[in-house]
């Protein structure tokens, strides 16, 4: 069978939760999958080969175009053409693992993921840029058009059957993958810790915040309890709060909440980071505090997990569905509890060793080999 994949999302030199997805999936994959033959498509008029993962795999062939991207997702949209399938030389399936323009012919099987509605349920926290898009690229009718379709989570399932009226028969439910190899606790004496600290300027003694500097990640409410625990409790006053994240959209007032914020100088932005030094920044802080608004899966919170971190999170969404009991869980807006939260992990031994405790168990259910593994028995079907 010939699988082809769009693999444009890993295109970028920063990947956001949807390219490690799909570099993580297309590489458990193509190891396990002994019998199929893989296509994977991008298309950029820029040289974009650095960025892009090395699938040095005897079942796989890479297809690389250098159309202009404003006129290859027009036709594809409005004229439906080319064909992505008969552009690669013929597929029995397209497979794309994130909301993108697409055409196929109507012997190719189409399958996506949706990764979550976020854009429908708040688009006030959206660009307008970002919300043209969506609209443009109607993905309802995208998603109907599909035969198959994969949702991270229960909630995200839900969403699709509430909002776009999706047959429950045709969505599958695939929980993401942590890689444990990576994500994982670290020797105290390992000297790379002690590079990464240096690296990042970072303190002794710090919370987490890690996502994409945008609304829907909620991080002034972050900022917001990190205030008030301090507020309450002398004991937290060299405790200090380190936001990793790239840049997003309609961050001035994320940034206003920190600059205006009584314990600004203990509060510190350090961008994007990669994956080579994510554990090592998961192994050196204290938690990770996710109060995020809504996500269809939430890496994040399993990542610092995997890593012997405990996890305050937000307890809408997904959220639950992934944490169960293994995190202290709180209304994103919900500042006292959220506080409540940092107060009780930085001063009860027992009981953050606990919430360690019952994430590094929580955190086996979720592998990407599983993933993979369950991605194709669904599309090969």
């Amino acid at each position: 069978m010939q699988i082809a994949i769009d693999i444009r999302c890993l295109m970028n030199k920063n990947y956001s939760g949807v390219a490690q997805y799909t570099n993580y999936l297309l590489k458990n994959l193509l190891e396990i999958d002994k019998h199929n033959q893989y296509k994977l498509f991008y298309n950029s008029n820029q040289n974009v080969t650095e960025n892009l993962p090395k699938f040095d795999y005897n079942n796989s062939q890479t297809f690389g175009y250098k159309f202009s991207n404003k006129l290859l997702n027009f036709s594809l949209k409005f004229l439906k053409y080319p064909n992505l399938d008969e552009l690669l030389g013929g597929a029995d399936i397209f497979f794309i693992p994130n909301i993108n323009f697409f055409a196929t012919s109507k012997k190719c099987k189409k399958i996506i993921t949706i990764h979550d509605l976020s854009f429908e349920l708040y688009p006030h926290f959206f660009s307008l840029k970002r919300r043209l898009w969506h609209k443009f690229i109607n993905v309802k009718k995208l998603v109907l058009d599909c035969d198959k379709i994969i949702a991270d989570s229960e909630n995200t399932k839900n969403d699709l059957i509430k909002i776009y009226n999706v047959p429950a028969k045709k969505i599958k439910v695939i929980y993401l993958g942590v890689d444990q190899q990576i994500f994982k606790k670290i020797d105290e004496h390992d000297d790379k810790l002690q590079a990464t600290k240096e690296k990042f300027a970072l303190p002794e003694n710090f919370l987490l915040v890690l996502g994409t500097i945008e609304p829907r990640k909620n991080i002034e409410s972050a900022i917001e309890a990190f205030d008030l625990a301090k507020e309450k409790n002398s004991e937290l006053k060299d405790l200090q709060l380190i936001i990793v994240g790239e840049i997003g959209w309609k961050n001035k007032r994320i940034f206003k909440f920190a600059n205006q914020s009584r314990f600004k100088d203990q509060i510190k932005f350090i961008g994007y980071v990669n994956n080579q030094d994510k554990p090592f920044i998961y192994n050196l802080a204290k938690a990770l505090i996710f109060p995020s608004f809504y996500e269809g899966f939430g890496l994040p919170v399993l990542e610092a997990q995997a890593c012997g971190l405990p996890v305050i999170a937000s307890i809408d969404s997904s959220l639950v569905e992934i944490l169960n009991n293994s995190a202290f869980l709180a209304k994103p807006d919900d500042l006292t509890e959220l506080a409540n939260g940092i107060n009780i992990i930085m001063t009860n031994f027992d009981y953050k060793n606990n919430l360690i405790n019952r994430g590094q168990e929580n955190v086996k259910k979720f592998s990407w080999q599983k993933c993979a593994q369950e991605t194709l028995e669904y599309i090969t079907k």
